[in-house]
């Protein structure tokens, strides 16, 4: 299982789009910074990527890689839903 650079670099845009997109898609006021999203987005891009590899999903194409790229989006956006929505109940104001 090898990570080529196209893929790092695929995993770090798909991982910022999808982590701003994640913050404003999340309703209501957010007490976490953008840098925060877009942090979890680029690293669950990433995992996106190592997991498409390990089930075999990713492969060497001319052009992009549609099913890792797909992978990629689902696994950052479950990261920042999640992240979004524990911090949100937890921010709960009386």
């Amino acid at each position: 299982m090898e990570l080529t650079v196209w893929g790092i670099i695929t995993a770090i845009v798909v991982g910022l789009i999808v982590g701003a997109l994640g913050r404003l898609v999340v309703p209501g006021r957010q007490n976490m910074p953008i840098w925060l999203h877009l942090l979890i987005g680029v690293g669950a891009a990433l995992l996106g990527t190592v997991l498409a590899r390990a089930i075999g999903i990713a492969t060497e194409t001319a052009g992009i890689d549609w099913a890792e790229l797909l992978v990629q989006v689902v696994v950052a956006a479950i990261a920042v839903a999640l992240v979004a929505g524990v911090g949100r109940r937890r921010s709960v104001t009386r």
